[in-house]
């Protein structure tokens, strides 16, 4: 069910990670129903960056509301610190609602939720815990592998409600420009479950290019993120972390996009259908 959407015609909302899948979305949608959006980003305007929390406050600065997109992932080292200075510099600058992107099923990530959450205690704040996005197979870490036809990823067998960016972020603008989300934690998917192997015998079938999907082991993955150039560290970090998230746990969807926004969510045949079988494609 949905809840009563304003217009937020006298609004300025800062939107972190302006420039990524989800922010540039969020960023477009508030402008269109009149908030005054802060795109905060490393070289825009509105200069915000993670890695340097002397931008935070500025960024916050006159600021009524948030979208928080934490980068590199909430379940990183220094998340929860990061979340600590985040929500203190917000509550100091008067900052009234925050809107937190989370993984779904992330422990790691729920203990930089609270940290926020105790920061910025007076703030209204609403986790938004995603599904894995479908948008990585066209926009993020696995477009160039599927370009050259193979989708390389430590997911065995196991299937993901893949989410479109697209409800995302129509489910982040819900949160911040509505009543009724304060305090909620909302688990957002796509309408089914999707194995890896359907998601390259889809793309094949739309583009008309042959994608396989190949499975390898963590350590291979980390081993092949470090031949582009990720740290050792880090890469053996993010691939136990896919590791961790793709061992069926995550293995079923949710219906909180139709409780919030009133609709279905997108599938991924449907994103598939435009992101590789429109005109150009």
């Amino acid at each position: 069910m949905t809840t009563q959407t304003k217009h937020f015609e006298n609004t300025t909302i800062l939107v972190t990670s302006a420039t990524g899948k989800t922010g540039r979305r969020v960023a477009e949608r508030l402008a269109a129903r009149g908030a005054t959006v802060r795109a905060g980003s490393r070289s825009g305007a509105t200069v915000f960056d993670w890695e340097a929390p002397e931008t935070w406050a500025p960024a916050l600065r006159g600021a009524d509301a948030a979208y928080v997109a934490y980068y590199p992932d909430l379940a990183a080292p220094g998340a929860v610190e990061a979340m600590e200075t985040f929500g203190r510099l917000a509550a100091e600058n008067g900052v009234r609602r925050l809107t937190l992107l989370s993984g779904r099923g992330e422990p790691e990530a729920v203990l930089a939720e609270e940290a926020l959450r105790a920061a910025a205690s007076g703030a209204e704040l609403t986790v938004v815990r995603a599904a894995f996005f479908a948008q990585n197979f066209n926009e993020g870490l696995l477009a160039e592998g599927v370009a050259e036809g193979a989708v390389v990823f430590p997911a065995g067998d196991t299937a993901e409600p893949f989410i479109d960016a697209d409800d995302l972020a129509d489910v982040v603008v819900e949160t911040l420009t509505a009543d009724g989300h304060a305090g909620r934690v909302h688990e957002v998917t796509g309408p089914r479950p999707v194995g890896f192997a359907e998601v390259a015998a889809e793309i094949s079938r739309v583009s008309g290019r042959p994608v396989v999907y190949r499975p390898v082991s963590e350590t291979e993955y980390a081993h092949l993120l470090s031949g582009f150039g990720l740290a050792a560290g880090e890469a053996q970090w993010l691939a136990a972390l896919f590791g961790t998230l793709l061992d069926g746990h995550n293995a079923s969807a949710t219906d909180g996009v139709k409780r919030i926004l009133g609709r279905e969510p997108r599938s991924f045949a449907e994103f598939a259908a435009e992101a590789w079988g429109g005109p150009g494609a």
